[in-house]
């Protein structure tokens, strides 16, 4: 793969999602590679060049529930390849709380013990996924059309068609948008409005989802995933 601002998020990945990429998508991603290194010169793009592909770090084989978001946080210092996650000392942005929230509804528990970064998650095998990987400083959606979707649509498409017995977590309607690539003969689709405080009341709440997950899991003799 001919990769040169991508080069060092590229080098951290897991080699199955290297061979992945590199067999289904290889032009296209040199293709968002050079646009990505052009936008650099004027723009500050978000999350940083090393951690643009962070999520693929996580072997396929150990992907137990995917949950999608649409483009990183455009906020300074906020991105950092994980969806829904900021980095340690950011303010917890409103979305990211009304997920804690209702995962202290679920459980009954007043405090959420795992960091913003979410990094007990995707040790779990919970992959968080960005449709759309990168996005300019202060301009939210502003790189959603050079490619990233179409990659990643490919990588959903990918962990339906692999694995076996996986839980897709879809949370609004763009989100929801993709349960059309997913085969839900073997898998457990949950949909339901995003956590955003514009809609979080609308359905979000009360979901159900972080239980109804590691419901599933435990049938297919799974290990559960521990949100708390």
């Amino acid at each position: 793969m001919n990769l040169k601002y991508l080069s060092s998020t590229w080098s951290q990945i897991h080699p199955t999602w290297q061979t992945f990429l590199t067999n289904s998508c290889k032009e296209l991603l040199e293709q968002i590679d050079k646009k990505l290194s052009e936008l650099s010169i004027t723009n500050t793009i978000y999350p940083p060049p090393e951690q643009i592909l962070r999520i693929l770090t996580i072997a396929p084989k150990n992907i137990k529930v995917v949950i999608l978001g649409q483009d990183p946080y455009h906020g300074e210092n906020e991105a950092n390849g994980i969806a829904f996650a900021v980095n340690d000392g950011i303010k917890l942005p409103p979305s990211l709380r009304n997920i804690f929230k209702e995962i202290s509804l679920e459980y009954d528990v007043s405090t959420i013990t795992d960091s913003n970064l979410l990094n007990s998650w995707t040790q779990q095998g919970v992959f968080l996924l960005n449709t759309t990987l990168t996005v300019i400083k202060d301009r939210a959606n502003s790189l959603a059309d050079i490619g990233w979707q179409i990659i990643s649509n490919q990588i959903i498409q990918h962990i339906s068609d692999e694995m076996e017995h996986c839980v897709f977590i879809l949370w609004g309607n763009f989100a929801r948008s993709k349960k059309l690539l997913v085969n839900k003969s073997k898998h457990l689709i949950l949909e339901a409005a995003h956590p955003s405080p514009l809609s979080a009341h609308r359905g979000f709440f009360g979901c159900n989802h972080f239980k109804l997950s590691n419901q599933f899991l435990i049938q297919h003799d799974i290990q559960q995933i521990n949100w708390i």
